[in-house]
């Protein structure tokens, strides 16, 4: 593998550097260092219909269509949510990444229950509320990278829609008309159940199926409800209401998508009974409806347990990235598989956080190292190649990207596995760079971490990894955070370096490990490099006791170990 010919460019700091570090994978692009070229791996996704993986093949080639249920805005919203969008933004990319033209279809529910409960009870217009809440969602998504949808219709909007859609099933014999309200009629439906695999008898009143002696069975559900004093409403042949929940998604995704479309998806709780209801619906309203594909991602839980607000377990997105940047939020929910569930704790996420930094930090250093040689490189005028070791895990990174997503986007062990192996050699070779080299094993190096980063790059984008911000920025984001969690400032870290090189310089070198110790169990760790001495964020540990219950610094680091002796380390890793 040869590097030749540089286009002029900038990287990631915007300094020129005469060839190009920012190549990313586009959509219907087409380039041979890219890794969408070779398809060695079919494309399966795990079907909730059929309960298997199978090979997915749009309706149309070349093109998918694609509507994820959206939430119901009237509040912030948790990371249950955080876990659905991003699971699905992990697919929007990789579709479009091999090649697809996408249609992505996820919607907002803005008039429901909640929201009129919840605008009743604070004074605020329903509509009002949320829009407002609708924005802030919004602003969640841009800040865990999730790429804004095709379209993002809401229920207000489409009125006119639901009650066509609405219509048309009293029409086929599939509903009935009670004092104002509409109710889907499940006994004049042979196929209900067939998501769930619930029969009707399972669906007993009081669990998740109101109870209404006006209804001919107990698991009918409102298509539409008769208005309430107080309430929104609009009008209808069957008097002033508004929609049912479940409707909603159904005349929404006919409207952008048609009646038959390829990938329909939400989280696990949603299987029953609104997708169950929407296929019913749909089906009802027009026979032809057919989903080629239903994605069902998993339950976030809390330190084991499943979130509830009643619990008080419950975490929205601003508060987890108050303190944590929203790419470790994002790293930590793709560190497990979308289908499995995924346990909240601060302790995973502090892992997530330092594993984002590691990242970015060994960018960075590559980044510099370029920079250092990019005129010896452009003026040489001659080839180098990159070295067999760089062109082997290359190979494994984009072969092992390709597998795993390939495989019902196997998210954790790109994360783990091939990513790490490409990290972990460009500080290897940026170690060697330190070192005397003949020119032509420089360069070659030099080379060798240009093609990798570019990989690199290429695999955290299609992630949703890769920040529009410099690495530069990301870094010092992450620290800003890491300073939050410790409540310290700089200068109170600035204050502890040189409290401890004055008890280092006394030989005091019990204190100089406490105040390393104390610094480390707030995630706060101190790495002396040369002459100087660095902090970088770290995954809080707490102080060992020692047999006589004094304080002991980490072993590997203590200053008392080495007395009078500089220690460099290599504060790109974990």
């Amino acid at each position: 593998m040869e590097i030749w010919g540089f286009c002029n460019s900038r990287n990631r700091k915007g300094d020129s550097l005469g060839f190009s570090l920012s190549s990313r994978i586009l959509p219907n692009r087409s380039i041979e260092t890219t890794m969408a070229d070779a398809r060695e791996f079919e494309f399966q996704i795990y079907n909730s219909i059929t309960k298997q993986k199978e090979k997915f093949k749009p309706i149309v080639p070349g093109k998918v269509s694609m509507y994820v249920c959206g939430v119901t805005s009237y509040d912030f919203s948790h990371i249950g949510h955080a876990r659905a969008y991003v699971a699905f933004d992990v697919l929007f990319r990789y579709l479009k990444h091999l090649g697809y033209e996408v249609k992505y279809v996820r919607n907002f529910t803005d008039v429901d229950d909640k929201i009129i409960k919840r605008a009743n009870e604070i004074g605020e217009d329903p509509l009002a509320l949320s829009s407002r809440f609708c924005k802030e969602f919004l602003t969640d998504m841009t800040d865990l990278q999730c790429l804004p949808p095709t379209e993002q219709p809401r229920v207000s909007d489409h009125m006119d829609q639901i009650r066509d859609m609405i219509q048309k099933i009293i029409d086929n014999n599939c509903a009935y008309v009670v004092e104002g309200d509409v109710y889907f009629s499940v006994d004049n439906f042979p196929n209900y159940g067939r998501l769930s695999g619930r029969k009707l008898e399972d669906n007993r009143a009081g669990e998740r199926i109101a109870i209404d002696s006006r209804k001919k069975n107990p698991a009918d559900f409102a298509l539409w409800k008769a208005a309430k004093p107080g309430e929104i409403s609009w009008d209808s042949p069957w008097g002033p209401g508004r929609p049912g929940w479940h409707i909603e998604c159904s005349a929404m995704s006919v409207t952008y998508l048609t009646e038959t479309f390829d990938i329909h998806g939400g989280g696990m709780d949603l299987i029953f009974p609104h997708h169950e209801n929407e296929i019913a619906q749909s089906c009802a309203a027009c026979p032809s409806s057919n989903i080629s594909y239903w994605m069902h991602n998993g339950f976030v839980t809390a330190n084991d347990e499943k979130m509830s607000k009643s619990v008080g377990n419950f975490f929205t997105i601003r508060e987890v990235t108050k303190l944590y940047h929203p790419l470790a939020l994002r790293h930590f929910l793709m560190g497990t598989h979308y289908r499995s569930p995924v346990n909240y704790s601060i302790a995973q996420i502090e892992i997530s956080s330092e594993a984002v930094y590691y990242i970015y930090q060994t960018l960075e250093d590559c980044d510099s190292a370029i920079s250092q040689f990019q005129e010896e490189i452009k003026t040489s005028g001659k080839k180098y190649s990159v070295t067999d070791d760089a062109q082997k895990c290359i190979k494994n990174l984009r072969s092992h990207f390709e597998e795993k997503l390939s495989d019902d986007l196997h998210t954790p062990t790109i994360l783990n596995a091939a990513l790490q192996d490409a990290l972990r050699l460009m500080n290897k070779i940026l170690s060697m760079l330190k070192k005397k080299l003949q020119k032509p094993q420089k360069l070659s190096n030099i080379v060798s971490l240009i093609q990798l980063e570019k990989e690199v790059r290429d695999v955290l984008d299609v992630l949703g990894l890769l920040s529009s911000s410099t690495y530069t920025e990301v870094l010092k984001q992450l620290k800003e955070k890491a300073l939050k969690r410790a409540e310290l400032t700089e200068e109170n870290i600035q204050q502890r370096i040189e409290d401890r090189a004055l008890a280092r310089k006394n030989k005091d070198f019990k204190l100089g490990d406490q105040i390393r110790s104390d610094l480390t169990s707030k995630g706060i760790a101190l790495m002396d490099v040369g002459n100087d001495t660095i902090w970088r964020p770290c995954v809080p540990v707490e102080p060992a006791k020692s047999s006589d219950d004094q304080l002991a610094g980490p072993p590997d680091t203590s200053d008392s170990q080495q007395p009078g002796l500089s220690r460099s380390a290599d504060v790109t890793k974990p």
